[in-house]
């Protein structure tokens, strides 16, 4: 499948190299292409490359960036499934306020109104996107998807299990928040208390 990642930072850059990986045509778009990660295996091309060539484009540029990214990439992002792996973040990676109601994936819809819009990959730690540390002991890492439209929902699932994890969709587009509140314990825990950022979450899920 054609990915396109629009950023290439730790996160688009490991979550991309799982992808190349797993068979997948991917590309990652940047700002500056020059300032591409050494030794990478996808190839690197400018923001508006990148969103034409994706069947799937994940969104990996911080959210404060989304405003201005955003709105030009919308015309070529329409009908496209567009990953939100966003969270909104202040600069000592505290939560950004967004309302009791808000989440970044919807704003980040309205910046995006023709695209088939899917949280996913929000509540990972780009550090432990590699292969061997996806594995936690024997259970791959949660993936936990979002968003309104149900066949959008099973080809990210699918994207997400070849990369090595545990794909779970959780509802519609409005589930963001919970997911979004996931990823800010994840980063409390891991930053604000000292806990390292080598850890996920696994929802183990005992069959009847």
């Amino acid at each position: 499948m054609k990915i396109a990642f629009l950023g290439g930072g730790n996160f688009g850059g490991n979550l991309a190299e799982l992808l190349v990986t797993a068979g997948h045509d991917v590309v990652v778009g940047l700002r500056n292409p020059a300032r591409a990660r050494p030794g990478a295996r996808y190839r690197v091309v400018s923001l508006e490359e990148a969103a034409a060539h994706g069947d799937v484009v994940v969104i990996a540029v911080l959210y404060q960036a989304c405003a201005e990214v955003l709105p030009s990439l919308a015309h070529q992002l329409a009908g496209k499934v567009v990953v939100d792996a966003t969270n909104a973040l202040k600069d000592d990676w505290s939560p950004l306020p967004l309302g009791a109601d808000g989440s970044a994936a919807e704003a980040i819809g309205h910046l995006l109104p023709g695209a088939r819009l899917v949280k996913c990959f929000n509540t990972v730690f780009a550090d432990i996107m590699t292969p061997d540390r996806i594995d936690r002991g024997g259970h791959a890492v949660t993936a936990f998807i979002a968003g309104n439209d149900v066949q959008a929902n099973t080809t990210v699932a699918g994207i997400a299990e070849s990369a090595g994890f545990a794909p779970v969709v959780t509802g519609p587009l409005n589930y963001a928040r919970y997911l979004e509140a996931m990823a800010h314990l994840n980063i409390q825990i891991a930053v604000g208390r000292g806990g390292g950022t080598n850890a996920g979450f696994v929802y183990h899920r005992a069959l009847a």
